[in-house]
């Protein structure tokens, strides 16, 4: 059995009845600056356009769910209660814009870390689409046939793979390291793009167009 956590207790959006499309966005380097393992929660800050992609979202009743690899702890380099705390900071820098996530989930594991409590090899940890599965039975209303992962990393295009996903690579954080072979592998995503910003503009016209 995986073991997943919510980072932070959030107050649960107006959802309409028929089942709505789905964003499943990375943290780190996809709507908060890539700054390595943030210890001072003052170093989260959101990505320059960020927090308009995730309202843009909001406003055309698409989910948008934070679906993160978090292994600070597990490396020993600070608290799990740290890892909520982070997420609770882009919580609320999200919400001083007015925009808000529908759910967070994170994966504190590393099959090897120096935490025993943490390590452990898991079905939580992207790609492997634990967290993804956690959120579409937690949230019924999610369509599984509109479904995107947006992220900077191999392994978020991996998850959108392995959970029937479009994926878009961003090249904040290291999307454009992953595609010159410096950071993980080379993949092929759906749709490579700058930033988030871009990313929720081809999110919206692919709905359109569907």
């Amino acid at each position: 059995m995986f073991q997943c956590c919510l980072s932070v207790p959030l107050s649960v959006s107006t959802m309409s009845p028929s089942q709505k499309p789905v964003v499943f966005l990375d943290r780190d380097g996809t709507l908060n600056v890539e700054s390595g393992y943030i210890r001072d929660l003052n170093d989260l800050q959101l990505i320059d356009g960020a927090a308009d992609a995730v309202r843009k979202l909001n406003s055309s009743g698409i989910a948008a769910v934070l679906i993160t690899n978090q292994t600070g702890a597990a490396r020993g380099y600070y608290s799990e209660d740290h890892i909520r705390n982070l997420n609770a900071k882009l919580v609320k820098l999200l919400k001083d814009q007015q925009a808000f996530l529908d759910d967070v989930y994170y994966c504190p594991h590393l099959p090897d870390g120096t935490v025993e409590q943490y390590t452990q090899t898991c079905d939580c940890r992207k790609p492997a689409p634990g967290l993804v599965e956690q959120a579409y039975n937690e949230h019924p209303e999610l369509d599984r046939t509109r479904s995107f992962v947006v992220g900077d990393k191999a392994t978020d295009v991996e998850l959108a793979s392995n959970c029937g996903a479009k994926s878009i690579l961003v090249e904040t954080g290291y999307g454009k390291q992953v595609q010159a072979g410096e950071y993980q592998w080379k993949v092929t995503p759906d749709y490579q793009t700058d930033s988030i910003v871009e990313a929720v503009e081809w999110i919206l016209n692919s709905l359109k167009s569907s």
